[in-house]
C-alpha cells in the first residue's frame, strides 16, 4: 500500500535518513545524519525493544526474519561484518587460505587478514555483503579496517588500507548498502568521500574525537562507544560534535547508556 507523502517524510526523519536521492550518484540508498541514536548489539538475542531508530547487529548470527522486525519499527539496521580479520567460527572460515591468515588480533579466535590479497578475499566479501543484502540490510560495518597500523603478521601500508577499504565501500554501494568506516582515525581525510558514515570506539578515552570531525562536515554520522569511561566524561563532548555517543560494555550485548 502506498503511503501519504507525510508519513513516508517522518519515518525518514526519524530514521535519521536521507529522503532524497544523492545528487552525485542518483542512489537513494540510506545515510544517517549526525546524532541520530542507535544501538549496537552483537551477542545475544536481538532485544528490537530500544527506542533508537537504528540498529547494528551480527551480519551472520541475525536472520531476514529479525531484520524484518526491526524495519516494522521503521528502524534502520546495519549489519556487521568483519573484513579485515579471519574469525574461526564463521561458516566460511574454512574457505580462508592459510596465506593470507595473520597475527591474532587480541580477540580470541580472530586473526588479522592479508588485505593486499584481494584476488581471494573480493569473492568471500562479496559473499558476505551478498548475505546482508538478502536479509534485508540497509547498511554495513566492516570491522577491522586498520591491519596496516597493527601488527598483522603481514607488511601492509596506507595504500594497501586505503585501496582495500575503498574496495570493499564499492562493493557495499555496489548492492545498495550504505557502509560504514569503522576507526581508522588516521585516514579519515582520504576516505571521507567513500563512506557514508563511521563507526568509533573509545576516541574519547584517547583524546581522537575531533578527527571524526570531517564526518560530521559531510553531515554523515558518526557512531560512537566508549567503554571504560562514565557518560560525565565525554557525553558533553560528544554532544558538542554532533556524535552519536553512548558507552557500552566490552560484550556489547543489549546495555547501553547514551549520552
Amino acid at each position: 500500500m502506498k503511503r501519504p507523502l507525510l508519513l513516508v517524510t517522518v519515518i525518514l526523519l526519524v530514521a535519521g535518513c536521507s529522503a532524497t536521492p544523492d545528487p552525485e550518484s542518483g542512489d537513494s540508498r540510506w545515510r544517517p545524519r549526525p546524532g541520530v541514536a542507535w544501538q549496537w548489539q552483537l551477542t545475544g538475542r536481538v532485544d528490537t525493544s530500544v527506542d533508537v531508530p537504528v540498529y547494528d547487529i551480527d551480519g551472520f548470527d541475525q536472520s531476514k526474519a529479525v531484520v524484518s522486525s526491526l524495519h516494522g519499527e521503521n528502524r534502520k539496521v546495519i549489519c556487521y561484518l568483519s573484513t579485515g580479520a579471519w574469525e574461526d567460527w564463521r561458516p566460511d572460515a574454512g574457505r580462508f587460505p592459510k596465506s593470507v591468515i595473520g597475527r591474532g588480533n587480541g580477540w580470541e579466535g580472530e586473526r588479522w587478514l592479508d588485505i593486499r590479497a584481494t584476488d581471494v578475499l573480493e569473492p568471500l566479501m562479496a559473499e558476505r555483503l551478498d548475505m546482508c543484502r538478502e536479509k534485508g540490510f540497509d547498511a554495513v560495518e566492516p570491522d577491522n579496517m586498520d591491519g596496516y597500523k597493527n601488527r598483522t603478521g603481514f607488511v601492509l601500508t596506507a595504500a594497501d588500507q586505503l585501496r582495500y577499504n575503498r574496495l570493499i565501500a564499492e562493493m557495499a554501494h555496489d548492492r545498495g548498502l550504505s557502509v560504514g568506516l569503522k576507526n581508522d582515525l588516521d585516514q579519515i581525510p582520504e576516505l571521507v568521500g567513500d563512506f557514508d558514515f563511521a563507526v568509533n570506539e573509545q576516541c574519547a578515552q584517547y583524546a581522537e574525537c575531533a578527527d571524526m570531525e570531517p564526518f560530521i562536515k559531510a553531515d554523515k554520522a558518526v557512531f560512537h562507544v566508549e567503554y571504560e569511561l562514565p557518560t560525565s566524561r565525554f557525553c558533553a563532548e560528544s554532544r558538542r560534535l554532533k556524535l552519536s555517543s553512548m558507552l557500552k560494555k566490552y560484550e556489547l550485548g543489549v546495555w547501553r547508556e547514551a549520552c
